[in-house]
C-alpha cells in the first residue's frame, strides 16, 4: 500500500532545511601503493641475493666440473665407486620414500579426520626432524643398533649388521624425511573438512573405498608435491648417512659422501662432476615441482568456477 503524501506534508519537508546526504566513505590508501622506487629496489634486491647465493654457486659447479675436459667428467661418474654410490642412493630413496608415502597419508588422514586422544603428541613426533640435527639422529641409530649399542650384542649373536651398511642408510634417510608428505597433506585434508567422507559412509562405502575415492583425489596434488620433496631429501641427505655408513668405499657410500670423499682427497674436478649430477637432480625436482603447483593452481580455479 503507497503512501499519499499530502500538500501540508510537502510544506513540512520543504521547511526541513536541506538534505542531507551521506558522506562517501574514504578512500583507503592500496596495500602496494610504494612509490615506483621503492618496489625496484626490494626486486633488485631479491634478484641480487639469488643471483650471489644461488645461481653463481650452481653456475660455479658446472664450470668446475668441466674445468678439466669431458672425458675427465665422464670418467668421474663412470667410475666403479661412483656408480656404487649413485646405486645406494637411489636405494635408499627407493624404499624411503615409499613407507614415508604410506606413513605420511595414513598419519594424514589420522589427524585431519579423526579426534582421538594422543593428536597432538602425534603431530609434535612427525615435527621432530625438523628440530633434531640429523648428526644426531645417526648417532641415536648408533647407540641403539652399533656393536657396542643396545642391540648390538644381540645383532652380533644374530649375525646381523645395521649400522655401517645398506639398512642404517635406509633408517637414516627414512627418518630425515618422514615429515615431508605428512605436513603436505595435514593442512589440506583440515581445511577440506569431513563433510564428503560423511556423506559417502552415508552411502554405503567402506573405509577404503572413501580413502581411494574421496580423500586421496581431493588431495592428489599436494600428495604429489610432498613425495617430490621427500625424494629430494632421501637423495641429498648427509648429516644422518654420514654418522651410520662408517664411509666404506664402493660399499656405504652415497653421492653426498662419495663427493666429501673426493674433495678430501683433493680430486676436485671429480668431486664437482659428481655434485652436478646432485645439481641436475635437484633442477629436475624444481622443474617437478613447478609443474606440480601450476596443476594444482589450475585444479583449484576449475574447482572453485564448478561452485
Amino acid at each position: 500500500m503507497s503512501a499519499v503524501i499530502r500538500p501540508t506534508d510537502k510544506l513540512a519537508v520543504a521547511d526541513a532545511g536541506p538534505v542531507v546526504r551521506p558522506l562517501a566513505p574514504a578512500r583507503i590508501a592500496d596495500a602496494v601503493s610504494e612509490p615506483a622506487w621503492v618496489r625496484r629496489t626490494l626486486i633488485g634486491l631479491a634478484l641480487a641475493f639469488l643471483t650471489l647465493f644461488l645461481f653463481v654457486p650452481l653456475v660455479a659447479v658446472f664450470v668446475q666440473a668441466f674445468a678439466k675436459g669431458v672425458d675427465v667428467y665422464w670418467a668421474a661418474l663412470t667410475d666403479s665407486d661412483a656408480l656404487s654410490a649413485l646405486k645406494l642412493t637411489l636405494i635408499a630413496a627407493d624404499i624411503s620414500v615409499p613407507l614415508n608415502l604410506v606413513f605420511g597419508v595414513a598419519a594424514a588422514w589420522a589427524i585431519a579426520k579423526f579426534d582421538f586422544r594422543g593428536k597432538n603428541v602425534l603431530l609434535t613426533l612427525i615435527d621432530l626432524p625438523f628440530s633434531v640435527s640429523p648428526v644426531i639422529a645417526g648417532l641415536i641409530y648408533l647407540l641403539i643398533f652399533g656393536l657396542q649399542g643396545w642391540c648390538g650384542e644381540w645383532l652380533r649373536d644374530h649375525d646381523l649388521k645395521i649400522v655401517f651398511a645398506v639398512p642404517g642408510i635406509v633408517l637414516a634417510t627414512v627418518f630425515v624425511t618422514f615429515p615431508f608428505i605428512a605436513r603436505e597433506l595435514i593442512p589440506l585434508m583440515q581445511a577440506q573438512g569431513q563433510e564428503q567422507e560423511e556423506a559417502a559412509r552415508v552411502l554405503g562405502a567402506s573405509g577404503w573405498q572413501i580413502l581411494w575415492r574421496v580423500t586421496l583425489p581431493n588431495v592428489k596434488w599436494a600428495l604429489l608435491y610432498g613425495v617430490i620433496l621427500c625424494n629430494a631429501r632421501a637423495m641429498g641427505e648427509f648429516g644422518a648417512v654420514s654418522v651410520v655408513s662408517g664411509h666404506i668405499r664402493g660399499q656405504t657410500n652415497t653421492l653426498p659422501l662419495h663427493i666429501e670423499i673426493l674433495y678430501n682427497d683433493y680430486q676436485f674436478a671429480a668431486a664437482f662432476a659428481v655434485a652436478s649430477l646432485l645439481a641436475e637432480l635437484a633442477l629436475v625436482t624444481l622443474v617437478l615441482k613447478y609443474i606440480v603447483e601450476r596443476r594444482a593452481k589450475s585444479s583449484h580455479q576449475e574447482a572453485r568456477h564448478e561452485h
